[in-house]
């Protein structure tokens, strides 16, 4: 059977608990092929682990990978922007992040600022190195938009990763030149307003994403995510929007290699 081509535009492949898995991450990547999913970008969230994420996968053909610190990981080497943009050049990383704000686990202002500093940081470096950004961002809206808009972050563009806000905030994204990643999110039941926000984004600036091994979608929700698992949502956002699976697979595959650089498929 065919599939259409898929690409899971943000995942952590290093995350993936293996240990027993006689298969490994040769088949994981194997099951994401089965189901049409032909290339993933396998998402940095700390320095100090970067290295051993980015050896795990560098001899596939078929991953791509980032570099960056996530807003919620406090401890450890916290880049300059010339650090950063370096270690892209170098790897041949093909964005930034992720990166971001998240006040759902940070409710103190103390903590707050040195992530909107963190933030502003990788936003400079993607500037720099010509790539584009990952974001996360939660319960941080406002800052978000406003950090992105302050530090000219549409000459970098970039993806609102796990996209779960408004369609305001998604059409401020939008405006910014970034495009709306779509995780497993989308296919839950109580997800009406972003399932909302699906049916709206323009075609052209749509991504499909499973962040595993996290929020994996239904039928499979509650098991650790993995990437073939990024078929759910995009038939999902298929329905959502009155379109063909094969549709939507085309136009998210395009639309990725339009923001991250071609891939071989």
């Amino acid at each position: 059977m065919t599939h259409p081509i898929l690409i899971d535009s943000h995942c952590h492949l290093d995350m993936l608990k293996l240990d027993g898995d006689a298969a490994g991450l040769d088949g994981v990547l194997a099951e994401a092929a089965r189901m049409g999913v032909s290339h993933m970008l396998c998402v940095s969230v700390t320095l100090a682990d970067y290295p051993t994420m980015r050896d795990l996968v560098a001899d596939k053909a078929n991953v791509s990978v980032s570099v960056g610190v996530h807003p919620c990981y406090r401890e450890g080497h916290d880049p300059e922007p010339e650090a950063l943009a370096a270690i892209a050049e170098r790897d041949g990383c093909v964005a930034i992040g992720e990166t971001g704000l998240d006040y759902f686990h940070f409710e103190a202002d103390a903590d707050r600022h040195w992530q909107r500093e963190r933030f502003r940081r990788h936003i400079a470096a993607a500037r720099a190195c010509r790539r584009p950004l990952i974001v996360h961002t939660r319960e941080a809206r406002r800052d978000t938009l406003q950090i992105l808009r302050e530090e000219n972050a549409r000459d970098a563009r970039g993806v609102m990763h796990c996209f779960a806000e408004d369609w305001e905030t998604a059409e401020a994204a939008l405006d910014l030149g970034f495009y709306i990643s779509f995780s497993g999110i989308v296919t839950f039941k109580n997800a009406v307003e972003l399932q909302a926000v699906a049916r709206q984004v323009p075609a052209d600036r749509m991504l499909v994403e499973t962040d595993a091994p996290y929020l994996a979608p239904v039928p499979k929700r509650g098991r650790p995510n993995r990437p073939a698992w990024v078929r759910h949502t995009a038939e999902c956002l298929a329905t959502l929007r009155g379109e063909s699976l094969e549709s939507v697979a085309a136009q998210t595959t395009a639309n990725y290699q339009a923001l991250f650089g071609a891939v071989e498929l």
